[in-house]
Formats: C-alpha cells, structure tokens, sequence
C-alpha cells in the first residue's frame, strides 16, 4: 500500500473495511467519487473475515450468508458493481436445533412446504402464529425492495420510505411496537413452551434478543429467512470471500484500500470540511486526510471518543441510552472428520449447554477450510463484553481457560466427540474480538433489534452532523452481511443526493 499523504481533500472516506464498509466505498467509488477506505487491521473483512491455523482456515465471526439468490441484496449489488458472485453452497438444512428435551431436533428445511411439515411435527397447533409471520414477512418484503430510508430525517428520506409503502406495511404498523412474543398471545400460542425456546434460541442469533425484546416486524423476516425463494449459503473456501470480491470491485471503480490505518480523531474544520487523524505508523505522529464526506462502517459506540466534544449533546445521550450490544466466545477447533456423526449438518445449536446455548458451524468436505479427512468446528456463545475487561491477568486467564473447557464439553456431549478428538483448539474472547476489529469491547452484532431500536425507531445512517454518515450492523435493517450492505447502500443514496446525484441499481 502507498503511503497516505496529505493533500487536495478526498470526496469520501469510508472508515472500516468490513462488508458494510467496503460495500459502500465499492458504491461511491463506482459512481465517480475518489475514495480512501481505510481499515485498522491487516485484511479486511472485520467480523465477516478469516484466519488461519497452520492446514485450518477459521471464519471469525459470521459463517453463513443470506443475498445471494437473485434479486437478493447481495446478489444486486454485486451485479451493479460488475462482479461476480463467489462461489457457494444453499444450506439445506440451514440449522439443526437441539432443544435438550428428549425429543428430536428441529430441521429448518429449505423448502417451505418440508419446513411446514417440520414445524407442524414439532409444535402443534402453532399454524396461526407462523402463517402471521409470513404474512408480515411479505409485507416487510415488499417493502424492503423499494429501497426505504429508515428512520427518515429529512424530506428526501421521508419521499423514499413513502415511495416503498404498501397496504399491507400500513396495516401491519400496527404492530410496529409489538414483539414477537406478543405475535405468540395474539395467536394462542403462548403456552408452548417448547415452540418458545426454539424462537428464543433463533432470534438471538440474529437480533441479539429473546421472543420477548425482538421486534415483531424484524423478527417476522428473519424467522423466514432460510426458507426459498430466500435462503442461506455457506461460502467455498472462507467468509473471506466476499470480501476479496468487493474489493476487486473498489480496485475496479478507482478506490483506494489501506489497511494498517486506524482513524484516531475526527472534527469539522472551519471550511465546513472533515479532517481524519490516521495512524500508520505507532512511531509516528497521525496523518492529517481532509474530506468532504465520512462514511463511518463502524460501531456507533466509537463516536464519542472519536468526536469528543463535537459531538451533539442529545445525539450523545442517544447513543448512551442504546446499550451494549452482545460479546462472544469462540471456540475455533479441528477434529477428524470421522469422529464426527454421519451426514452432520453444517450449522447446529444446541440449547442446555454451559456457559449458554452453542451455535456451532462445521466445515464440509472439500470447502477449503480443513484438509481431506478432517473438520473445523466453531461453537459461539453470547457473554456480556465489559467483565472480560475488568478481570486481573490471572482471573482472566482461568476464565478463559474454564469458557474453553466448557464449550469443548457442550461440543462433546452434542457431536459424541471424544475428549481425544481434538486436532485443534482454542478460545477467542471479547478482548480478542477488540483486538481484531478494534470495536469497543469486543462488540458483535449490531444493536439488539428491539421495537425501540428497530425501523423507524432505530439509529439514522444520516447523523445531525452534515457530511457524516453511519452504516453497519447497527443501522437498519440490522446485523449479517445482507444487512450490512443494504445499510451501505442506503448511507450511498443519501450522500450521493446531498450532492445531486442518484444511485439506482442495475436491474
């Protein structure tokens, strides 16, 4: 990478090279605009990127994508962009749940009619509450497709979420404050207990929250997510590649990558400009970069600091009144693959175990993450972030060290795994999560997608500052790759109509 040199001021930087972030410097790049992307770590790809093991190629964070069946978000703006998608596999089941109960596990098929008939053999009687969902689902559908801007601060915004209203998104608003275990009583499900657990055990992984803190509306699309016309993919090779594709797409467009460069402090200048201190170098004084536009892809939880006393009073209110998002453990493992059951499926969970309930990804034969023969295993676990920080070296230590014995058991007792399995093991915690994606605390996910923090009442990728922008898993419409980019996408139309120009994607 060339040196980072000050200068005529850039039009757009975009700081954080995530698949939020390089989608829209990919966006902005293909529109005309000079680009600087600048990511602190050395690759990008942020909670969506890869690392390897010695013969092991671990995702870090994400394993699985949505978008990328036609007309899915990925799948547009790819094509918009002029590349290609990268190569992968429907999930078919897309997870397997075990529910520690005796009973068998649940099967989230592909095909709608199969993931009926497994729904039906799992929790009688629940018909009502998922044909609710789904007719909710279609609605949010259809209105996603119009490319709404939520929440809408301006009039332009405010012409484009209007432009995507339908009837039935004004007939479900009703709910816009219920949640989906509200969804639950107004059906007559609420006694299933069992039905109850799988929703929580689901919705956590995709909205950080339980049935009874998730957004109705939210939770409505995510629960239909794995199904066709949708679904969900698993990646040949790595997670990684979704990444080295956008950025083919930025070096295509004219952007400029640099990895190694950690943005340090922002404020606006007295030419109504932003000046970015970046860091290179530790044994060197920051980079001064003037800009026009910022596109922050990074936790909102960064402004603060990065801003100081710039920043809005209320707008810092607002922010400290969000609250945490999520931290995680990891466990990255190796395993010969005939330990493993028979025809084992490429995404579990498993309910019951310690210290919580386990999402667990395998690898399959052939995808490039292990040699013939064997297998990578990784099981994630939500913990609170800021206690991983407060422990003395040593009392982190035995945490760490007890978090990896028990994820390792909870793996045992659910893959009949042999103690002397293990080709490979070792823990990631959210102080590990800080170091690789520099977010407060080791953050993951966005925020959780609770009827005050979603949609219309959700954190603006316009910000009251003028020329700073927010996408990312905390913006609508939430967190995973497919909801990263759109919220790319929506930061791009808005800067680009700040200056007169329109962003519509290739059909």
């Amino acid at each position: 990478m060339s040196e980072l040199r000050n200068g005529d001021p850039r039009d757009v930087v975009v700081v954080g090279a995530g698949i939020g972030g390089l989608t829209a410097a990919a966006l902005l790049a293909r529109s005309g605009l000079a680009v600087e992307l600048l990511e602190a770590h050395h690759q990008s790809g942020g909670c969506a990127g890869t690392f390897r093991r010695g013969p092991y190629t671990f995702d870090v964070g994400a394993t699985q994508v949505a978008g990328l069946e036609p007309g899915g978000s990925h799948a547009r703006l790819f094509r918009h962009l002029g590349v290609a998608l990268p190569s992968a596999t429907p999930l078919d089941p897309a997870c397997v749940v075990h529910l520690d109960d005796g009973s068998e596990p649940v099967h989230l098929w592909r095909d709608p009619r199969r993931w009926q008939e497994e729904r039906q053999k799992h929790f009688p009687g629940s018909e009502p509450f998922w044909r609710l969902c789904a007719a909710l689902h279609r609605a949010n559908w259809h209105f996603a497709a119009g490319d709404p801007v939520l929440p809408p601060r301006t009039p332009w915004d405010l012409a484009r979420t209007l432009r995507a209203l339908g009837p039935a998104n004004l007939a479900s608003g009703v709910l816009a404050a219920a949640t989906v275990a509200d969804l639950l009583h107004l059906c007559g499900c609420a006694g299933d207990r069992r039905l109850r657990r799988f929703l929580d055990l689901q919705l956590r992984l995709y909205s950080q929250e339980p049935a009874d803190r998730t957004a109705a509306l939210y939770g409505a699309t995510v629960l239909a997510v794995a199904q066709e016309p949708l679904g969900l993919w698993h990646l040949h090779g790595s997670m990684q590649a979704l990444s080295d594709q956008l950025e083919v797409a930025l070096e295509q467009a004219g952007g400029r990558l640099r990895l190694r460069h950690r943005l340090t402090g922002l404020r606006r200048i007295a030419s109504g400009l932003w000046e970015l201190a970046v860091n290179s170098d530790r044994n060197r004084p920051p980079s001064r970069l003037i800009a026009r536009d910022v596109v922050l892809a990074i936790p909102p939880q960064s402004l603060p600091e990065l801003l100081g006393e710039a920043l809005p009073e209320g707008y810092r209110r607002r922010l400290q009144g969000l609250g945490d998002p999520s931290g995680a453990l990891v466990l990255y493992g190796a395993v010969p693959r005939p330990a493993l059951p028979d025809s084992v499926p490429t995404h579990l969970q498993f309910d019951g175990t310690s210290p919580g309930s386990l999402f667990v990804s395998v690898s399959q034969e052939g995808d490039g993450r292990a040699p013939a023969g064997q297998a990578t295993v990784i099981a994630s676990v939500f913990t609170p972030a800021r206690p991983w920080f407060a422990h003395e070296p040593s009392a982190y230590d035995a945490a760490k060290a007890e978090a990896r014995r028990s994820i390792q058991a909870g793996l045992e007792r659910g893959l009949g795994l042999p103690p002397e399995a293990w080709l490979h093991a070792e823990l990631a915690t959210p102080r590990g999560f800080a170091r690789w994606t520099s977010r407060p605390f080791g953050f993951v996910g966005g925020l959780g997608q609770r009827p005050r923090c979603f949609g219309p009442f959700g954190l603006a990728s316009r910000t009251p500052l003028a020329g700073l922008w927010l996408c990312g898993d905390a913006i609508y419409p939430g967190e995973g790759t497919a909801g990263v980019s759109l919220s790319a996408l929506t930061a791009c139309r808005q800067l680009l109509a700040s200056r007169g120009l329109e962003l519509e994607l290739r059909p």
